[in-house]
């Protein structure tokens, strides 16, 4: 009876709360169920969801893997990705199949849905029509000298006082701040911005953890992680710098989100993939800071079939020092592209031609050798070329913006 009484529990806590989104548990069971060729109605049983849920979640987290051979045959698609399952978990060829390959992974899945929750809860909670009803009585109210609180409590506004100061901090209104007295009378308090990683990402992950890691397991270097904006709202780069020899490389973004920065990470390790190479075996550490655009850890530390192989930390709020070589990599940065440069015209060759010439600099606490040298003697120049670095011999680099014209 005891037996029968845990099994029931075990299956509750499986299919979780009926119209709720899906728990990382119900993910491990697709995983799972889709590896032992389960059908998407039977998986759907299981977890307490519609089949047509089960179908759209895969569809939507697809973890994709390159064709491992470039002939015009490997190029094709495979026919049985275009039916369900949609997915190549429970083939029996999917270890040597040469086309490209579809995965679903549970841990990949999840963590996708929580930067898009993330992402998610920022704008007006509110209808359109109620916004813009509340928005004609507050401007109405403002051009007859009345204050906010008065405004909303006067017309029983279904909205707090704190969102409606954010929707013209953020310029939603068609009130602006001029308009309200009081706001442009006093300078704002000086307030320490608040951290945009959830504390469910940072768990594990804080630089006090990361120094505990690097004691324990005798490691001596690792990488350091960061962006670099541009034109306010434009492309913004990823860069990248090893802390043995300050050998830095960069990926163009198209804009400073989770989504974005994730996608190029998922790109580099494909690339590497490619050549044969590992992310997690070339850099089983990374260091970053506390961006929101970091904010996926499994892009960084989940390998392209769902395996863990890197570890990533966070460095302490506002201490851009505890990451110091690729800072100091972005003195050299600036020097071709200055504070204030637009990266919307750049193409990914061109920031590779940046960072081959950043790396041909001879730097005294190298020995007078360059970043490029001793990283290609380290781990070789082919894994140097394949993150988009050139060799520049000494009399051949440029440092200023004369290099991109």
């Amino acid at each position: 009876m005891a037996k029968e009484n845990k099994i029931e529990t075990e299956i509750n806590e499986i299919k979780g709360e009926p119209n709720k989104h899906l728990t990382e548990r119900q993910r491990m069971e697709i995983q799972d169920c889709l590896a032992h060729g389960v059908r998407f109605k039977d998986i759907g049983k299981r977890i307490g969801k519609n089949q047509t849920t089960v179908s759209r979640e895969v569809k939507q987290h697809l973890s994709v893997q390159p064709a491992r051979s470039k002939d015009s045959d490997s190029l094709k698609p495979c026919p049985l990705l275009l039916k369900a399952p949609f997915v190549c978990n429970g083939c029996d060829r999917r270890s040597r199949c040469r086309l490209e390959r579809h995965f679903y992974y549970a841990r990949v899945a999840h963590q996708e849905y929580i930067t898009l929750l993330t992402e998610a809860r920022s704008g007006i909670a509110l209808g359109k029509e109620q916004f813009y009803t509340n928005d004609a009585l507050l401007k109405e109210g403002i051009e007859k000298g009345q204050h906010v609180y008065h405004i909303v409590r006067a017309n029983q506004m279904n909205v707090s006082i704190a969102s409606v100061y954010r929707y013209i901090h953020a310029g939603y209104s068609a009130v602006s701040l001029i308009d309200l007295p009081r706001a442009v009378k006093f300078k704002p308090r000086k307030q320490k911005p608040k951290e945009i990683i959830p504390s469910s990402v940072k768990r594990g992950r804080t630089y006090d953890c990361f120094q505990d890691f690097i004691t324990n397991h005798a490691i001596t270097q690792w990488l350091e992680m960061d962006t670099v904006i541009g034109r306010p709202g434009g492309k913004v780069l990823l860069t990248f710098a090893t802390t043995d020899c300050n050998f830095m490389f960069a990926r163009l973004a198209d804009d400073k989100t989770a989504v974005s920065i994730s996608k190029q990470i998922r790109q580099l390790k494909e690339t590497l993939s490619l050549a044969g190479k590992t992310f997690g075996h070339l850099f089983p550490v990374v260091l970053t800071d506390n961006g929101g655009e970091f904010a996926n850890a499994a892009s960084v530390e989940m390998s392209l079939d769902g395996q863990q192989e890197s570890h990533l930390f966070f460095c302490d709020p506002y201490t851009s020092y505890q990451k110091p070589h690729v800072e100091k990599g972005h003195t050299l940065l600036r020097d071709i592209l200055p504070s204030g440069s637009s990266f919307d015209g750049l193409s990914q060759e061109q920031v590779d031609l940046v960072f081959s010439h950043i790396n041909g600099v001879l730097r005294s606490d190298l020995g007078g050798k360059s970043s490029f040298d001793v990283f290609s003697f380290m781990y070789s120049a082919a894994i140097a070329n394949c993150l988009g670095i050139q060799p520049i011999y000494p009399s051949a680099v440029l440092q200023s913006p004369v290099l991109l014209k």
